[in-house]
């Protein structure tokens, strides 16, 4: 099998506020403030324990996850002040069999705003739209009530159950999947087409 290409991260817009763009180092203050998240820690590859080295080897994890080809990851920017508020990454692990998936995190401050809901619309879009991915796949905790809302609003529909699916903190957790196919319709109100 050949080796992945390296991958350029785009900048994207997700509506009038928020862009998503490359992680930068200038991004620190944002890995420090995900670092005391009581989840975020668990559930991703941001230290629990921060430092600023510890947060400089993060975010070359994000630029050494698009330069081997393993996906797509962004930080979530607020354009007025350009204020880092999360991160959303595509992952294309199983693209050789036409599949994606999607992750998404939001700082405190920055949830129940509609920009997780944004950020995803606006990837999920240019995923099938213009990178042609022809299924991509979400893995959210039951309990997750909110992720979930945003999923299914984005178009992604419950598929089930997957027990014990994943490591979080010190056990093994279920993780509900939901799914959205290239030939589901649109998703940002532009036509996607199936490849």
């Amino acid at each position: 099998m050949p080796e992945p290409e390296p991958l350029t991260v785009p900048s994207l817009s997700a509506g009038p506020d928020f862009v998503l763009r490359p992680w930068e180092m200038s991004d620190l203050p944002l890995v420090r403030e995900a670092s005391l998240d009581p989840y975020i820690p668990l559930i991703t590859t941001v230290p629990s324990r921060y430092s600023d080295a510890a947060a400089e080897a993060f975010v070359r994890r994000q630029w050494e996850r698009a330069a081997t080809g393993a996906g797509y990851p962004f930080a979530i920017v607020r354009s007025r002040d350009r204020r880092p508020v999360g991160a959303i990454g595509l992952w294309l692990r199983d693209l050789p069999e036409g599949r994606g998936s999607l992750g998404y995190w939001l700082t405190a401050p920055a949830r129940g705003q509609g920009v997780a809901r944004a950020a995803l619309r606006t990837v999920t879009g240019w995923a099938v739209r213009d990178l042609g991915v022809q299924r991509l796949q979400l893995f959210i905790e039951p309990w997750n009530t909110a992720s979930a809302r945003i999923a299914e609003d984005v178009g992604f529909r419950r598929e089930g159950l997957l027990r014990g699916w994943q490591q979080v903190g010190d056990r093994r957790r279920d993780m509900t999947v939901y799914a959205l196919l290239n030939t589901d319709g649109p998703v940002d109100g532009r036509a996607v087409t199936a490849h």
